[in-house]
């Protein structure tokens, strides 16, 4: 999409009257002045966004919704009202889907990055047991490498639909769905960015969509402010699902191995944090100059070409998906795990 020349509108669809009235509540509940509004619950938030997905509002509606949620930030109890409407309007998985053991979000556009290495991780444990779906939407990166031209280079497709998904993890171990095939409604509500001049709560809510209902999810984000709010409206969305965030390269859910990371790790109903320190000595960070070439990323895979700070990252990202799936008791646990998952990889599709 030309975010130039094409303003992105909401959907044509009918306007209703109660569509109409549930965004003008909210939008009085949250457009007080100071002293005077307030957050709304979840089960608001939920009736408001609902109206959004359906087309029952005022374009002009969701606009200022959109960029008060924006402005004031969205409380957990918000965020998971959001979730639940979109999750309502998704729908249940086909009969009879696989489960994946991951649900993995990546919705990082708009901040530049170099190439998706996480794909590589994500197929690594996939291969090897731990199925992964992944859905995600990269159209507004400003730079480095999306994940479309990162499967295109790999050989693989991305699904046309939920039930695609669902056949492809169930042959490969691994699927990746973008947003446009799984709910055109969000995407064109994410596309407002490009309207609004700024992120909306959409792009928080999508990483929590889990339209396979896994048991685990990995979200990453580039605000570390978003790291406990994740964590906590997954406490109120997914009692007894586990969820790590990670402040990720370019807010993907991707380790830098660089750097420490902290990982926030929701399980049981309680929340904590996991301290992981660096893979590899910073200085290497400046003799290998990551390459945007995706076919760099395919030649890794196949073992055709060495990168160590592709692979660390390809490694320290996919023991950080291990331990959020419940495969591995500890950090160096899962690092180990990973390391041998990497040494022992196929290089076919």
């Amino acid at each position: 999409m030309s975010t130039e020349t094409e303003p992105t509108a909401i959907p044509a669809v009918t306007t209703t009257t109660a569509g109409i009235s549930a965004l003008a509540n909210a939008l009085g509940i949250i457009g007080r002045g100071p002293g005077r509004s307030r957050p709304l619950t979840r089960d608001e938030a939920c009736g408001a966004f609902g109206a959004l997905l359906t087309g029952q509002a005022l374009d002009v509606q969701a606009g200022a919704f959109l960029l008060l949620m924006r402005y004031r930030g969205e409380t957990a109890e918000e965020l998971a009202g959001l979730v639940d409407a979109a999750r309502a309007h998704i729908g249940p998985p086909p009969a009879g889907a696989p489960v994946p053991a991951l649900d993995w979000p990546s919705y990082a556009a708009g901040r530049t990055r170099g190439l998706p290495w996480y794909l590589l991780a994500a197929r690594l444990i996939g291969a090897a047991g731990v199925p992964v779906l992944m859905h995600g939407d990269n159209d507004l990166q400003t730079g480095g490498t999306g994940a479309m031209q990162g499967l295109a280079a790999l050989g693989l497709a991305p699904a046309r639909d939920l039930d695609d998904a669902a056949g492809q993890l169930a042959a490969t171990g691994f699927a990746y769905l973008p947003l446009a095939h799984l709910c055109p409604a969000l995407k064109t509500l994410l596309d407002l960015r490009a309207v609004l001049g700024l992120r909306s709560p959409v792009n928080t809510l999508v990483r929590h969509l889990n339209p396979l209902n896994a048991p685990a999810t990995l979200i990453g984000v580039f605000h570390p402010g978003y790291l406990d709010s994740h964590a906590a409206a997954a406490l109120l969305l997914d009692a007894g699902r586990r969820l790590g965030v990670v402040k990720g390269a370019g807010g993907e859910g991707e380790r830098r191995p660089f750097k420490p990371v902290d990982l926030r790790l929701v399980d049981a109903g309680t929340a904590g944090v996991e301290h992981w320190p660096a893979l590899i000595d910073a200085a290497t960070e400046a003799r290998d100059t990551e390459r945007d070439d995706p076919a760099h990323l395919a030649a890794v895979w196949r073992g055709e070409a060495r990168d160590e700070a592709g692979e660390a990252t390809v490694i320290g990202t996919a023991a950080v998906a291990l331990r959020i799936a419940g495969r591995a008791c500890s950090p160096a646990k899962a690092e180990a795990q990973a390391r041998a998952l990497w040494a022992a990889r196929g290089h076919h599709p």
